[in-house]
């Protein structure tokens, strides 16, 4: 499971360095609130779409 979240991530690597700024910027600097609403709205989107993507509970 995890070398499939990992070559999910090898194979969109723009989703890939955007998803982890946005994480990494939520996580360590304290954004305005409504950037950071838009923020973690982009964040959870691009979860659903990595989550859909990867599949990974798919018998």
């Amino acid at each position: 499971m995890f070398k499939k979240i990992i070559c999910g991530f090898i194979d969109h690597p723009v989703l890939t360095s955007i998803f982890a700024a946005d994480f990494f910027i939520l996580l360590f600097h304290r954004p305005p609130f409504l950037f950071s609403l838009a923020m973690l709205a982009g964040l959870m989107a691009m979860c659903l779409y990595f989550g859909q993507k990867l599949a990974l509970f798919k018998n």
